[in-house]
């Protein structure tokens, strides 16, 4: 069975955004440490999977808008995160100052998102 292990997005803080994350869904980080084109890279998640979290050299990456990433080929729409305890983590997201938007309940589960302070939209589901 394959499955997926992680995901690379370019963040303009790696340690900020595995602590936020860390916060949120109580993950940990794994690794961190030099990266391609004298970056630096964070990964943060479970024992299982994880997001790599990259920034280049001196934080550099191009700030985009919400919506670019549904017009851009290769584009990164949102990151999708299943939790048992919706209510919770939604509290945990708002306590944080994120704003948690588009709630939706339909099969097979309850979910709502948020942007993160680098503009990555996260989804969060809970199916139970």
């Amino acid at each position: 069975m394959a499955y997926l292990e992680h995901a690379n997005i370019t963040v303009a803080d790696p340690r900020a955004t595995a602590a936020m994350l860390s916060d949120v869904f109580g993950w940990t980080t794994r690794w961190e440490g030099a990266a391609i084109n004298g970056g630096f890279t964070v990964h943060v998640g479970s024992a299982r999977s994880y997001l790599a979290l990259y920034a280049g050299p001196n934080g550099s990456a191009k700030q985009t808008t919400h919506d670019d990433s549904y017009a851009r080929k290769g584009g990164l729409n949102h990151i999708g995160v299943v939790v048992d305890d919706l209510d919770a983590i939604e509290q945990r997201v708002s306590a944080l100052g994120f704003e948690p938007h588009s709630h939706a309940d339909y099969e097979p589960g309850r979910r709502f998102y948020f942007y993160d302070h680098d503009g990555v939209e996260i989804e969060v589901i809970s199916y139970t």
